[in-house]
């Protein structure tokens, strides 16, 4: 390795921790509070969309999704998610982390909007709309998650790498936290300026028109911190490790850093060294041999983490109704049902899901990832 990449990467792994590695937890921990917000708001407003848009006169409870739209909404922002990971994943690789970051934050900006102005006369097609823009936000979000983690990690000095980063995922609980107290405040706002009654009173009458904006103007909330984070996000440099190790330039890597970490860092001309490896790729042998086992544990690890994640926080309102601690839905109006439903999901993020977060964080670099990982999966 040539001398001043050293330098550089040296002086990123021995930095002490400063304002910047802060700033740094804050920018791209919105990402992944905007990226739980985005995602998990809509498990607390299906059941007002199956009351609004499926009500059957004289049917003995509200109306509620039909499977394939329920599965639908619900799942086809994980499905843009999936694609977005490996397309911005690849982008971030080629034209840096910066660029790409400030393109998946506009992207979910704009899908978020679109999902609450979602149009149509029937059903249908504002499920269908709602849907496209779902997708989309999806595929912003999938390239958001991979690269404020990678932009934490390379920002990050090896001495608290492990409590920086997890508290920049950390920030999901927080917003899926923010996404049940923001419905609260909503729902109670719009229960008291119009009332209405139960289902089994008055069906029809149950679900006032202004219940429509509701749900609306959950979903559109979550392109604020998109928005807000962009212009910090733009104002950070582009990460040294991508510069000096993917665009090869030493002498940005080396003012970037010098400016961040306050530092005076020289880049010495570059020069060629006979002794460095050659360079391997992805799906080559050499990766596989290296890394391929490691790769394996983490990607496998972390997918049956998320099938027990994501299906727990998608439908637990579900869950909830089963087992008798949401009143059964006919007994209720359409805003207090969002009400109590998200009045739930907020004690639970309040009293499992934040405190796990920042469990892992003030322990990681303590005790270990593998301990803490073992714990977890317990």
């Amino acid at each position: 390795m040539a001398k001043e990449q050293i330098q550089v990467l040296n002086a990123l792994d021995v930095a002490k921790t400063q304002w910047y590695h802060f700033t740094a937890i804050v920018i791209a921990g919105m990402g992944f509070f905007t990226d739980a917000y985005d995602l998990f708001c809509i498990s607390l407003v299906t059941k007002l969309l199956g009351r609004i848009y499926y009500h059957v006169d004289g049917a003995p409870k509200p109306g509620s999704l039909p499977p394939n739209v329920a599965a639908a909404v619900n799942g086809v922002a994980f499905c843009g998610t999936l694609s977005g990971q490996l397309f911005f994943g690849w982008l971030g690789d080629k034209m840096g982390r910066k660029k790409v970051y400030g393109m998946t934050l506009m992207m979910m900006v704009i899908c978020s909007v679109g999902s609450g102005l979602s149009f149509g006369h029937s059903a249908k097609s504002v499920m269908a709309t709602l849907c496209f823009f779902r997708f989309w936000l999806g595929f912003g979000i999938g390239g958001d998650y991979p690269l404020s983690a990678t932009i934490m990690s390379e920002y990050s000095n090896k001495k608290t790498r492990g409590a920086f980063i997890a508290a920049v995922f950390a920030m999901q609980g927080f917003g899926i936290l923010a996404g049940g107290i923001f419905a609260i405040i909503i729902s109670a706002a719009f229960n008291s300026r119009y009332t209405a009654p139960a289902y089994e009173v008055d069906p029809a009458g149950s679900t006032v028109v202004q219940a429509d904006y509701i749900w609306r103007i959950i979903v559109m909330v979550g392109a604020l911190p998109a928005a807000l984070t962009y212009y910090w996000r733009m104002k950070m440099p582009e990460t040294a490790r991508y510069t000096a190790l993917v665009a090869k330039n030493m002498k940005q890597a080396a003012a970037d850093m010098s400016k961040v970490l306050q530092v005076e860092i020289q880049a010495e001309p570059q020069s060629e060294d006979p002794a460095k490896p050659k360079p391997y790729g992805l799906f080559s042998k050499e990766f596989l041999t290296r890394h391929g086992l490691h790769l394996l544990g983490t990607s496998s690890t972390w997918f049956l983490l998320d099938i027990a994640f994501y299906s727990q926080n998608l439908f637990q309102k579900d869950i909830f109704s089963a087992i008798g601690w949401i009143p059964p839905a006919k007994t209720m109006n359409a805003i207090e049902e969002v009400y109590k439903i998200a009045r739930a999901q907020t004690l639970i993020a309040l009293c499992s899901t934040v405190p796990g977060y920042w469990f892992t964080v003030a322990f990681i670099d303590k005790i270990g990832r593998f301990a803490i990982q073992l714990m977890g999966f317990f």
